[in-house]
């Protein structure tokens, strides 16, 4: 019986790039403060199949993008502003961390 996470995130990147790489350790840091062992992240680089981007209508990288819970949410840029990647997925903030 496997555990379904509560938040399934979705990161499209181009390449590793500053900001891709930036964008993932920001995004780990937030999730492991704020979610642990609630989450994954997929990441998906669009210079492989471009074609994933169309289902989740990615228009610039990196994008992160909120599959579950619903309803899906979506930020742009490398996540270095952790209060508004917090408040873009609707994540409260832990109470450790603010401690």
């Amino acid at each position: 019986m496997s555990i379904v996470p509560a938040f399934k995130l979705r990161l499209y990147i181009a390449g590793h790039t500053a900001k891709s790489v930036a964008a993932f350790a920001n995004l780990h840091r937030i999730c492991e403060t704020h979610l642990a062992g609630q989450y994954t992240i997929e990441v998906i680089d669009l210079r492989e199949p471009p074609q994933l981007a169309v289902g989740d209508q990615i228009l610039a990288v990196p994008t992160l993008v909120r599959c579950l819970s619903e309803p899906i949410k979506k930020i742009i840029g490398d996540l270095s502003n952790e209060a508004r990647v917090l408040v873009g997925l609707d994540i409260k903030p832990s109470t450790q961390a603010t401690a």
